[in-house]
């Protein structure tokens, strides 16, 4: 229950201030935590799922990565590729969680205009070696759980969801190619990736 307070308080926190705490408090759980560091992907998913998740619009993330497609996806499709994804990105970091030691985050302040739904906060990781770049796109949600949420990723100059909507174009752009073809390429990938662990 440790990120309840970041959770609640989310919504009166400026763009960078919550990245900065989420930041954080992840590399600290990175550092303390076994199962987390040695790469134990069922701990890994329930981490992101508590603490990451709230703070990220993964539907509108999953949206922009799959482009026009996506309206033509059933609900239930939908879901799937939203889960589907999620794992995908957990196998793929979990393999270099060990390697967290001794870094820290710098965050930049943000800037950005009064009444701004849109913002890209700035950090680097610091530690051993050159800094690692790391920015973040967020939007301000309205409404109930209002606040800032994550909806893009850029790790050393690479945009997370344009990389993964030019892999996933070419599997929709295939013949044949549909939602659910693209739900059944990522689950396969999936499945290999658990296979060599």
């Amino acid at each position: 229950m440790a990120s309840a307070p970041l959770v609640a308080s989310a919504a009166d926190m400026a763009p960078d201030a919550m990245i900065k705490q989420l930041s954080d408090e992840v590399l600290n759980t990175l550092k303390t935590d076994q199962a987390i560091r040695s790469g134990d992907v069922s701990k890994i998913t329930s981490y992101v799922d508590s603490v990451v998740m709230p703070n990220v619009d993964f539907r509108r993330m999953m949206a922009s990565a799959v482009g026009p497609k996506w309206r033509t996806a059933t609900a239930a499709q939908q879901q799937q590729l939203q889960d589907e994804f999620k794992k995908l990105m957990v196998n793929t970091y979990a393999g270099a969680l060990h390697q967290v030691s001794d870094q820290t985050i710098s965050v930049k302040p943000v800037r950005m205009q009064a009444g701004d739904k849109e913002v890209v906060v700035r950090s680097e990781i610091l530690g051993r070696g050159d800094p690692i770049q790391l920015d973040y796109r967020l939007q301000k949600t309205p409404g109930q759980g209002m606040g800032w949420k994550i909806y893009n990723l850029n790790v050393m100059g690479i945009w997370m969801v344009e990389t993964y909507r030019n892999q996933f174009q070419e599997e929709l752009n295939k013949p044949g190619g549909s939602p659910q073809t693209l739900i059944d390429s990522i689950a396969a990938r999936n499945k290999a990736n658990a296979g060599k662990k």
